[in-house]
Order: C-alpha cells, then structure tokens, then sequence
C-alpha cells in the first residue's frame, strides 16, 4: 500500500463505513496473512499511520502527541462517546517533577525526586513497580504536565497531597468542562470531562479521526506469533472493519477490572459479584489485554493487583444502587441514568447500618475500611456452590437509622429492581432479597439472630464478634430495610508488559514491532489515577510517530 495510504486516512467517517460494509474479512482470516497477503486481497478498509484502540485518556494523550510529531491518526472507540473512565473521574492529575503550577506554589520538585519517590520500598504502592518505567515516567512527569496546558487543559488553582507514595504535593485537580450537554456526570466532583474534552478538541484540530462505537476484535500481526503488528479489526453496526497502523497500534482499552475471568487470574475471589467504579459508563473489559496475548503479548507486575493497598477494591459509600464507588454518584441528570438506575443513599455514619452476607451474617467491623474488611467479606461463607467469592453484601438499617442519615430511600435514590428491598419485619425482610447474585434465597432465622445479637452488643455498648467500636444503635424500628453494599473495584494496577518506549513485549522478552500500549490496560506501574495513562500515552504516540514502532 505504501505512502498512499496517509490519503486514505483522510476519508468521510460515511465513506469508511460504507468500505467496511463490503470487507466480510473477520480476525480468524486476518490474524495469520502476511503483510504482501493482506495488501494483495484489500483487506484494509483504511489506514494511518497511528491507530488508537480506545479513545480514553491513555489514547487522547497518544493521539495528540502522534499528530504533534507528523503522525496521522484514527481513533476507535467501542462506546458512544470518548473518555472512558476519565469522563467520570474526579480529573486529579498526579504530574510533578518541577511543573509550572508547582512552581507557582512554590513546591521544589524534580524528576529524581518523582524517581525516588515511586520506587520506595517501604511503600506498598510503589515497591513492586518495574523501575524502568517508572524512570521513563519521572522524566516525563514535567513535559506532560506541560503539554496538557498547551493543549487546551485548564487546572484548578490549588495543588494537593502528598498523595500515594509522593512525598511533596503533586496532584491537581482539572477544571470541569464547561458545556453540560458534553458532560457525563454533574456532579462537582467529578471534572475529569475537562481533561478529555480538551485533548479531544485538539486532537480533532489536529486532524484525527474519531470513530466511535467500533468494537475492537483483534490485532493483525504478520504471524501470529512473530512478525510486525499490522493494525486491527473492528465491527461496527454489525460490519467487520479493518483499519491498517503504518506505524503503531495503541492498546488503551482501559484495564481488565470488568473481565471476571481475567480478573480472576490474580485473585480467584473476585466472581462475578463485585462491580467496577466507572460502570455503566465504561467497561475495563480486558479486552486489549487479551487481543495483545493472542498474538504473543505478556502480561507484566501482576503483584501490583493484589498488594492490598490503594483503591483496587474499596467500600461502597452509596448503598442501595448497584454502582456505589465512593466519590462516584450517578444523579438523575446524568446522560446515562436510566443505566445506572440509582443514586444511592450515601452513608455518613457507618453506626447506622450492620453488614450481612447472603447468609444474614455479619462478618466483619462495619466501621472498618481496610484490606481486612475486603478479605472478611470475600470470605468462604460455608456454601460449597460458592466458595469463592464472599457473595453479596447488605447493609441492613432501620427507619430510625433513615432519621439519621436523612435519607429518602426511594427511587431513584435506590434501585428496587434486585438491590433495596424494604419489609416491616426482618423475617419477611430477607425472604424479599432477591438479586442476580445472592446465590440462595437469604435465611430468615438467621438475619433474624444476627440482629438480635447486634442489638445486645449496642445494650452491653461492646461488639464481641467484631470489636466495632462501641456500637450505638440498634436495628428495631419498621420498616426495616436491605441496601447493595458489596465492595466495589475500580483499578487495574496490572497489565501488558511493555518497556520505556510504552512497546509491548513479548513472553521471550522482545518487542512486538508495532504494538503499543498506555493507560491501565500497562502493567509493571501501580499508581492509581490519570498520570501515568497521560504520560505512557504521550510517549506511545511520539515512539511510533518519531520511529514507526520499531524495536
């Protein structure tokens, strides 16, 4: 195909479509054709010389940055908007090593100090990191922060932390993007919209192309095992597309929080229980992952997953919906209510509320907020249909606990439809619980005996199962009421191993020619947020730009 192909990447979104409509070439036939094989039968429908998969925040940094360095550039993405989880993200940038906003505010800094500072061994977040990653992005922690200011991203004038395993003040909160419709989510805590918006506004200027609801299938590899990656296969509307990277392919598909299977490589009791922050917005569906793997990809720092620290896995806050990530509240005026359904009543006093399994037992402190809490609910309940997985979780109150929290538990701050349920007896109480994933119908007695056990310990002021401390209110005052509250996860601290350049590299240790990856979809780099997607993104996009993907 040779340079003429920079003109194809040029054509109308309805002219790509309509090429797509009479490919009828699907990833089993393309994955093992060769690159003259492939040209001689026209299987590419279009082509540039940087394909993104996924139009996040990994993949809007890697665009604008190919497109700064010549680069023509296609982006697909799977769902009906950009963003991914950085829409809805509460838009803090952890970016330092002496940036202008740290030096407005007088914090010394430097990329040494980033350095140090992310490979700590005596923090848990940091100390399993891949060390050369984390160099390449100390070094870039400065120019990205100053790259997003020159393409448009407006910061709040305020600088916070330390924050992770940082131990100067690095994170700064982006402005919320400023025209409603646009946004996700109203809410004013989260303004990630501002930082995607305004690396889509660019990259858009900049000249590329953003192809929205195109379902990645596969990656196109010379071979399936060997050879240079050739692009990617697509379905949209029902049609199979193949879009040709002259020189790099961007896996930036967002992690693998939402694959239960996946997920479940790095620890065997997350079933399909626990839901993903983000949802039902965007999915971390590993599926970049695992089109990477198939053609030869490793994964990379699995440790991270499971290092029981950070946000991995955390607390619901918002009780009665089946999305309840803490800092997360899907409102009624948000775009894509009527897929989340619920807002959730947001507890201020975890006193008001006792904790049971799908057993009617309770099994942890409910004032507890660790690793421990995770692990105890997680737990084998004894159900040999289950035994990984501790099933769900309710948070189990009065109305009583209703007057204190000031809660109006009906829809659409609760959700009816299998996540709150209320009775006026507790009996009747657990015979109404019904949910996709309470995995037997929940024991009246024993939600019976749990609460008047608890209502003993708040009589003695002393909690002997759990050591909550000093346990103040009892559960006796119909109508009484069962909310969701099963942990719910959010990052994907794991992922494909790639080296500095932001390069996938193989099970033998070489590089994939052609084949890039950034975002949480990278592993070998634990820290949580938007700053590393941001800057392995901007280098993935610079690499193939300025070197064509080559090792």
């Amino acid at each position: 195909m040779g340079r003429s192909t920079r003109k194809e990447a040029g054509v109308s979104r309805r002219a790509f479509i309509r090429r797509g409509a009479t490919a009828g070439v699907g990833a089993t036939a393309l994955a093992g054709v060769g690159a003259r094989g492939a040209e001689a039968q026209n299987f590419w429908d279009v082509s540039a010389d940087f394909v993104t998969i996924g139009a996040g925040t990994a993949g809007l940094a890697a665009a604008v940055s190919a497109l700064d360095h010549g680069a023509s550039v296609i982006m697909l993405e799977e769902n009906v908007d950009i963003g991914g989880h950085g829409m809805c993200s509460g838009g803090n940038v952890h970016l330092g090593g002496g940036t202008s906003n740290q030096r407005k505010h007088g914090v010394e800094d430097s990329a040494e100090q980033v350095y140090r500072d992310w490979v700590r061994h005596d923090h848990m977040q940091s100390r399993y990191s891949d060390r050369d990653l984390v160099r390449a992005f100390a070094d870039e922690n400065a120019p990205t922060f100053e790259f997003l200011i020159e393409n448009g991203v407006q910061f709040q004038d305020h600088l916070v932390g330390p924050t992770g395993a940082s131990q100067v003040r690095r994170q700064q909160r982006t402005v919320q993007w400023p025209v409603a419709s646009e946004r996700v989510t109203h809410h004013e805590t989260r303004v990630g919209s501002g930082l995607v918006r305004a690396l889509e506004k660019s990259a858009r200027a900049k000249g590329a192309q953003v192809l929205l609801r195109h379902k990645m299938t596969s990656i196109v590899r010379e071979s399936p095992s060997a050879g240079r990656v050739l692009g990617v296969t697509a379905v949209h509307d029902g049609r199979t597309v193949n879009v040709r990277a002259l020189k790099g392919l961007l896996v930036a598909t967002g992690g693998s929080t939402s694959n239960v299977n996946l997920r479940r490589t790095f620890d065997p009791r997350l079933t399909e229980e626990y839901q993903v922050a983000g949802e039902p917005w965007s999915r971390q569906s590993g599926d970049g992952e695992l089109a990477a793997m198939a053609v030869g990809a490793s994964l990379w720092g699995t440790a991270n997953q499971t290092v029981e620290a950070g946000i991995a896995i955390s607390k619901t806050r918002h009780i009665g919906c089946q999305w309840g990530y803490s800092s997360l509240i899907w409102q009624p005026n948000a775009r894509i209510f009527d897929l989340a359904r619920a807002s959730g009543l947001t507890v201020t006093d975890w006193q008001d509320v006792i904790l049971v399994n799908q057993l009617g037992r309770r099994f942890w402190s409910e004032t507890d907020a660790r690793y421990d809490f995770f692990a105890a609910a997680m737990a084998d309940i004894g159900d040999e249909s289950k035994r990984n997985g501790g099933g769900a979780i309710w948070a189990v109150f009065d109305h009583d606990a209703v007057e204190r929290e000031g809660w109006d538990p009906q829809p659409p701050n609760v959700d009816p439809d299998g996540f709150f349920f209320s009775a006026d007896t507790i009996a009747e109480l657990a015979a109404a619980i019904a949910n996709p994933f309470q995995a037997k119908p929940m024991p009246a007695a024993a939600l019976e005996e749990t609460v008047a056990r608890y209502n003993q310990f708040v009589d003695a002021g002393e909690d002997a199962d759990f050591g909550k401390p000093n346990p103040r209110y009892k559960v006796q005052t119909p109508p009484f009421y069962a909310a969701w509250s099963t942990p719910i996860l959010h990052d994907s601290l794991t992922g494909l191993r790639t080296n500095p350049r932001a390069q996938v590299v193989d099970i033998h240790g070489d590089v994939i020619p052609g084949l890039y990856c950034a975002g949480e979809s990278q592993g070998g780099f634990a820290q949580h947020g938007l700053g590393r997607c941001l800057v392995f993104g901007r280098i993935a996009g610079r690499d193939a730009a300025v070197n064509g993907g080559n090792a």
